[in-house]
């Protein structure tokens, strides 16, 4: 077939998983070659995020870090942030209510692959089952998207 078609759909999937196997519907794609697409795109990208989430949040964090350092030094010290906002404790309640299988199995479907493995490796990352607890939700959705796709067509 096309590999123009299978690596379309791969990039698809890297960013949006869950709407990935319409396009494949749509490229008359079979369901395994959907299904393998979809599931190639979508690791590579949980690879790529989830194990580059450190290097961006320790990167952010020098950041801020560094401004403040700079703030204090002219004079001129910045406000800190309110720990404690409505929206932090609003995070901390759905993680404390759907666990970690919940985030790392749902996130990257709902969310997007790269926003919902940053999401599970801020919260879980010094647990060693956490990726592949993404792994396997990456292959159960897509199948069950690609199976709800081919079926309703």
């Amino acid at each position: 077939m096309n590999w123009l078609a299978y690596l379309s759909l791969a990039g698809l999937s890297s960013i949006k998983f869950m709407f990935a196997p319409v396009l494949g519907l749509n490229l008359r794609l079979s369901f395994l070659e959907t299904y393998l697409s979809c599931v190639a795109g979508a690791i590579i990208t949980a690879i790529v995020f989830y194990f580059g989430a450190n290097y961006f949040m320790r990167r952010a964090h020098e950041k801020r870090v560094e401004k403040y350092r700079k703030s204090v030094e002219s004079g001129n010290p910045i406000k800190r942030k309110k720990n404690f906002t409505r929206v932090n404790k609003a995070v901390v309640r759905v993680k404390k209510s759907i666990g970690i299988f919940g985030i790392a199995m749902w996130a990257p479907f709902f969310l997007s692959v790269p926003i919902g493995s940053i999401v599970t490796a801020k919260f879980f990352r010094k647990r060693k089952i956490t990726f592949v607890i993404i792994l396997c939700g990456i292959f159960l959705n897509g199948f069950v998207s690609t199976l709800i796709t081919y079926l309703f067509s």
